[in-house]
């Protein structure tokens, strides 16, 4: 039967009422309704009265946002969960769960992933980037409800993404190799050194204590961050941004002398964590700008209720 149109809720939103399922936690009783938000949901027939949370029914996703919601297709279906009670697949209802998990509705759940938050990007393996890559623009376009081309940036940026996790794996490999090269120069250079410091024995003992009580005044480097840059292949990959920036900004002299390093192989690991800085900045400015186009969708009003809520 139609829906009797709420008090508060102007006429213009009748045109926007959507259609939904919704499932008792039970899953003994299903529902179909037309809403026009989220607060309209479940509808007293299947509250009782009580307090529920309501989840997707295919993933369990908890829906307690307005524009996430305007932002599902028709015919989405719900679960009404009453206080105590859990989704499980089972609340979904009779749907056989391979038809879930099959590769046509995998890339579905990915989207459903980014709608909610598009940082779910960084959490995804490289086969979720590439599922997501390989689906029609259209499809994806319609599943997150965005216009076809802010999804073809959105498909490029995951490109991007990808390309970079290939790039640093390519990176590290190359690292390694390097700071392997170095190590073995290095032990050929120390063998030299030994051939030709035996006149010299008695005064090397005498700079070395000398260097030794010079090197803690001059680098405000912690021990622990010398040892991961002496002992740690390609180390700048083990650091957190702010110590990337502190082992920068180092005076390299003193940076090289703190690890018993020759300055070349000290402004070596100086440029790998500048380079590694850089690009970490530059993904947080990418995630910034993906959070940008997410807030973009225009949000529609839905009475005085929810927006005194939602200003909480």
């Amino acid at each position: 039967s139609p829906m009797a149109q709420p008090l508060g809720v102007p006429s213009t939103m009748a045109a926007r009422m959507k259609p939904c399922v919704v499932r008792r936690g039970d899953g003994r009783e299903q529902h179909g309704l037309a809403a026009s938000c989220l607060r309209e949901l479940p509808g007293p027939a299947l509250t009782d009265g009580r307090p529920i949370t309501l989840v997707l029914a295919e993933d369990g996703t908890i829906v307690d946002d307005e524009d996430y919601f305007l932002c599902l297709p028709s015919n989405t279906k719900f679960v009404a969960l009453a206080k105590g009670e859990r989704w499980s697949g089972r609340s979904a209802g009779n749907e056989p769960a391979d038809e879930v998990d099959s590769g046509a509705e995998r890339w579905r759940q990915l989207a459903r992933q980014l709608r909610g938050d598009l940082s779910n990007i960084i959490l995804m393996s490289e086969e979720d980037l590439q599922v997501l890559i390989d689906v029609p623009r259209s499809d994806l376009a319609e599943e997150l409800a965005q216009s076809q081309a802010k999804t073809q940036v959105l498909q490029d940026t995951l490109q991007q993404v990808l390309d970079r996790r290939e790039e640093e794996r390519q990176s590290k490999q190359l690292l390694e190799l390097y700071v392997e090269a170095l190590k073995n120069e290095d032990n050929v250079l120390s063998k030299v050194a030994e051939s030709e410091s035996v006149p010299r024995k008695e005064m090397d003992v005498v700079d070395t204590g000398t260097s030794s009580a010079g090197t803690s005044a001059r680098t405000a480097l912690s021990d622990q961050i010398c040892a991961v840059l002496k002992e740690k292949p390609a180390p700048e990959l083990c650091l957190d941004s702010r110590t990337l920036e502190l082992v920068v900004k180092e005076d390299t002299q003193a940076l090289a002398a703190a690890l018993s390093w020759d300055k070349q192989k000290a402004e070596a690991v100086q440029q790998a964590c500048d380079q590694e800085l850089s690009k970490r900045l530059q993904q947080v400015q990418t995630l910034h700008s993906l959070r940008s186009t997410s807030r973009g969708k225009k949000a529609l009003p839905c009475g005085d209720g929810l927006s005194s809520k939602r200003k909480k």
